[in-house]
């Protein structure tokens, strides 16, 4: 896989703004991915240094709308840990 198909989005919430100030960024990325892969595309597309990389399966998530019933697929997101020094920009030239 290359890299741009590894990390598919970055998770904007305020939990992952909140770890962003202590050097962790929250992605989501390709299923199949693992962790060495996941800090290889990080490293790799933000020129940053990884010093750690956590990976979390999202489970599928029941939902229904009347009578219908379905899930919402599965997902799996990767918390990297970047080294002191390193950020990454997400919205460049925002003003909040």
């Amino acid at each position: 896989m290359h890299h741009t198909q590894i990390l598919l989005a970055p998770i904007v919430s305020e939990k992952s703004y909140a770890a962003a100030e202590n050097g962790k960024y929250t992605f989501r990325v390709h299923s199949d991915a693992h962790k060495t892969q996941v800090r290889q595309a990080v490293e790799a597309l933000f020129e940053v240094k990884v010093l750690d990389v956590n990976i979390i399966a999202v489970p599928a998530k029941p939902k229904r709308r009347g009578i219908h019933k379905g899930l919402r697929p599965a997902w799996k997101k990767a918390i990297v840990q970047l080294a002191p020094g390193n950020t990454i920009e997400f919205f460049q030239g925002a003003s909040v």
